[in-house]
C-alpha cells in the first residue's frame, strides 16, 4: 500500500501556513496616506514618471523627507524603494488605461468604502485610485509575500530542530498572526521584507552540509546586506548572522569560501554608496541626516541613538502604549523557552544566534530618543528580531507537550495575543497615534465600537464594520476545520500504513 505523500503532515502544514497568512494579509488594504509609505512611494513614481529620485511633486504627504540643497528626497533607506521601481514600472500601462475610471466610479458608489475616508479630506480621484492600486500590488509583493514565505520558513526550520509538526505549525502561525508582524505584512515599510531576508540567511546557513555552496554563499551575502540597505539598524542582526556563516563554514573546515559571501556583499554595499553619493554628496551620507521634520532627533547622539535607557526598554516591552508583551503575551513564553533550548544541549550555536539577535535588538530599540517608532503597531523597530524570539517557545511546548497547565496557559495567551494584536491593528484606517499613551482605551476600542475597521476586501462588497470581517471568518474557519479533517485522516492512513507493512501474511 504506498502511502499518499500529499498527507504528509509537514506539507499539509506548509500549505495550512501559506494560505492562512496569505488570505490573513491580502483580505486588509495598505492603508492610504501614510506618511512612512508615501515616502518611498513617492521615490518609485519620481524615478518612474519623472526619471529624478526627486520628489519634489510629492513632498506634501509625507514627513519622512530629506532636504538637501534646493531638493527633496525620500529620507528613509533605499532598500524596498529599489525592489519598487520595476514593479510600479511594469504596472504603469495598466494603470493608464480606462477600466481605471470604471474603478473609481464604482467605489464612489460605495458607501461602506466611503465611511471609511476622511470626511475633511479631498475624497478619490482617478490619479489617487492608480497610486492606491500601485502600493497594493508594490506592497503585496515587498511585504506581504516575504512574511507568507518566512512563516514557512520558519515552520521548517522550527521542523529541522527536531520540533514536534504541531507545534512548529503552531509557532509559524502564531508569529505571524499573533505578532505585530501581523500588522506590517501588508504596509509598504521595509520590517518584513527585511526579517525575511535576514532570516532566509540564517536558514541556509544551518545546513552544515551545504552551506559551502557557491550559489548559496553568494545568495547569503546579498542577502545580508540588501537587509542593511533597507533598514540600517538590522546592521546587528546582519552581523550576528555573518559570525554565525563563518561557524558553520569553519565547522565544515570551508572558512575561505566565506570571501564569496563577502564578494556580494561588497557590491550591494558599492551600489548604496554610488547613490548616496549621487543624492547627498558622499558614499555614507544617508538621508535621514538631512531629515528637515525630524532634525533634532537623527542630530542626538549618532543618528538618534545615545545608550539604553529603561524607561524606554520598559516601554517597548511592558507598557501599554507600545509593550510587545502585553500586545502579543504569548511571547512571554520565549523566556523559559531560552532556558528549557540551553538545558536540551541541542543547537547550542543557534541557541547563541537567537539570544545576541533579541539583545542586540532591544540594545538598539532601547537606545533611540524614537524608539516608539511614530503612529505604530508595538515596537515596530523590533519587528526584523521576532521570528528569531519566536523559536525558544518551540522547545518549551515541545519538552513539556504533556503539561496541560502549560497548555492552558498558552492557550489563554494566544487568545489574548489575537483579541489585543488584531484589536489594534484593524482599529481605524491608521496606526495609533504617539500622541495617545493608552492606544487599547484611547483609540482601538473607541474604533471598533464606532464601526470604524480598516479597509478589507469585505468593505469592497458593501459590507460595514463588524460585518465587513465575516468572510476572513469564516474561510479561515474552513481553514482549520478542513486542516483537523485531513491530520485525522492522514493519522488513520499512517496507522494502516504501517499495520499492512509490519502484519505478517496470512497462513
Amino acid at each position: 500500500m504506498k502511502h499518499n505523500v500529499w498527507l504528509n503532515p509537514d506539507r499539509l502544514n506548509g500549505l495550512v501556513i501559506i494560505i492562512a497568512l496569505a488570505v490573513s494579509y491580502l483580505y486588509f488594504l495598505p492603508r492610504w496616506a501614510d506618511q512612512n509609505t508615501n515616502s518611498r512611494m513617492d521615490m518609485i513614481v519620481a524615478v518612474v514618471d519623472y526619471g529624478t529620485f526627486q520628489i519634489d511633486r510629492f513632498v506634501q504627504n509625507t514627513v519622512d523627507f530629506a532636504k538637501f540643497g534646493n531638493h527633496y528626497y525620500s529620507d528613509k533607506p533605499p532598500g524596498a524603494g529599489f525592489l519598487g521601481i520595476p514593479v510600479y514600472a511594469a504596472l504603469k500601462i495598466v494603470l493608464q488605461t480606462p477600466e481605471l475610471g470604471q474603478i473609481v466610479t464604482r467605489l464612489s458608489n460605495n458607501h461602506a468604502f466611503q465611511a471609511t475616508l476622511n470626511t475633511n479630506g479631498s475624497g478619490i480621484s482617478i490619479d489617487k485610485v492608480r497610486i492606491a492600486i500601485a502600493q497594493v500590488i508594490v506592497t503585496y509583493l515587498i511585504a506581504t509575500l516575504p512574511t507568507v514565505l518566512l512563516g514557512l520558513l520558519l515552520y521548517r526550520f522550527l521542523r529541522a530542530l527536531r520540533i514536534q509538526p504541531g507545534i512548529a505549525l503552531f509557532i509559524s502561525l502564531a508569529y505571524g498572526l499573533l505578532t505585530p508582524a501581523f500588522a506590517y505584512a501588508n504596509e509598504f515599510y521595509s520590517h518584513q521584507l527585511v526579517a525575511a531576508l535576514l532570516f532566509l540567511v540564517f536558514y541556509l546557513a544551518f545546513d552544515r552540509k551545504k552551506v559551502d555552496q557557491v550559489g548559496r554563499l553568494l545568495l547569503c551575502g546579498f542577502l545580508l546586506a540588501y537587509a542593511v540597505i533597507s533598514e540600517y539598524q538590522v546592521v546587528l542582526i546582519a552581523t550576528v548572522i555573518f559570525l554565525y556563516l563563518g561557524y558553520q563554514l569553519f565547522r565544515a573546515q570551508s572558512l575561505p569560501k566565506i570571501s564569496w559571501a563577502i564578494l556580494t556583499g561588497a557590491i550591494i554595499m558599492a551600489g548604496w554608496m554610488v547613490y548616496n553619493t549621487a543624492i547627498f554628496g558622499g558614499p555614507l551620507k544617508i538621508g535621514y541626516a538631512y531629515s528637515a521634520d525630524w532634525t533634532v532627533q537623527h542630530h542626538t547622539g549618532f543618528m538618534s541613538l545615545t545608550y539604553p535607557h529603561l524607561d524606554a526598554l520598559w516601554g517597548m516591552t511592558f507598557s501599554l502604549f507600545r509593550g510587545l508583551f502585553i500586545l502579543s503575551p504569548w511571547l512571554l513564553l520565549s523566556i523559559p523557552g531560552l532556558i528549557a533550548w540551553w538545558r536540551s544541549h541541542m543547537f547550542r550555536a543557534e541557541w547563541m544566534v537567537v539570544t545576541l539577535t533579541v539583545l542586540a535588538m532591544l540594545a538598539f530599540n532601547s537606545s533611540s530618543i524614537m524608539w516608539w517608532g511614530g503612529f505604530a503597531v508595538g515596537p515596530r523597530y523590533f519587528l526584523p528580531a521576532l521570528p528569531f524570539l519566536s523559536i525558544p517557545v518551540g522547545f518549551l511546548l515541545d519538552r513539556s507537550a504533556k503539561n496541560w497547565s502549560l497548555i492552558i496557559t498558552t492557550g489563554v495567551l494566544s487568545l489574548q495575543s489575537l483579541l489585543n494584536t488584531w484589536g489594534m491593528t484593524l482599529a481605524g484606517q491608521s496606526f495609533p497615534p504617539d500622541t495617545i499613551t493608552n492606544p487599547f482605551t484611547g483609540y482601538a476600542i473607541p474604533a471598533w465600537y464606532s464601526g470604524n475597521i480598516a479597509r478589507n476586501l469585505g468593505t469592497l462588497i458593501g459590507l460595514n464594520g463588524l460585518n465587513s470581517l465575516f468572510l476572513l471568518g469564516f474561510f479561515l474557519f474552513a481553514l482549520a476545520l478542513s486542516w483537523f479533517t485531513l491530520t485525522q485522516i492522514n493519522s488513520k492512513h499512517q496507522k494502516l500504513f504501517v499495520w499492512k507493512k509490519e502484519s505478517p501474511l496470512p497462513l
